[in-house]
């Protein structure tokens, strides 16, 4: 049972109002979902949008922060605040508290994140531990890229099946959600 979600997303505003619009929807839905927003604590950008939905629909979030971040860029009144020493750690610590992962629309280090959980969840099953759910909500079109390059990956024998079926692609907020909560 997923009770926790590590969100990456951005730290700064997209041009387009979709990306905002979805990110204020997964917040409401996990918060009505009782499913607890673990993500990296900043007031920046789509971060705080999500923190924003999350916590006025009475959810839980869960703010893993940096030191090597200024820190007047941490978001003020979270459930819970965790400071790490560094970017490694932090990652590896949003992983621990999380039950599941999702990456929406962001830039390199979202996309640092989601390669650095996929990697993660592969190596829990060679070690016949339980991988985490890992979704991306492909917004208008942003993930087709890396949904083409883990297809060619499959093609040429990079990934196997097992592995890329680690990831789900969602193109809206309730199909990511539908897809990771389904058991």
């Amino acid at each position: 049972m997923i009770k926790s979600i590590a969100v990456y997303l951005g730290a700064t505003m997209p041009q387009n109002p979709i990306y905002t619009q979805a990110v204020a929807e997964l917040g409401e839905k996990l918060a009505s979902n009782n499913i607890t927003l673990v993500f990296g604590g900043s007031r920046e950008g789509t971060m705080t949008i999500l923190a924003d939905a999350v916590l006025s629909h009475g959810g839980r979030a869960v703010g893993i922060f940096t030191k090597s971040l200024p820190q007047d860029l941490l978001y003020p009144g979270l459930t819970e605040t965790i400071i790490t020493e560094n970017l490694a750690e932090r990652k590896a610590t949003m992983l621990e508290r999380a039950d599941a992962v999702i990456a929406l629309p962001g830039s390199f280090g979202t996309w640092d994140e989601l390669f650095d959980a996929l990697e993660a969840s592969k190596i829990a099953m060679i070690n016949n531990r339980p991988p985490k759910r890992i979704g991306i909500l492909n917004l208008n079109g942003f993930y087709d890229g890396i949904a083409q390059l883990l297809a060619i990956s499959v093609q040429e024998g990079f990934t196997s099946r097992k592995y890329a079926n680690l990831l789900c692609i969602g193109n809206s907020v309730y199909e990511i959600l539908d897809k990771l909560l389904r058991d």
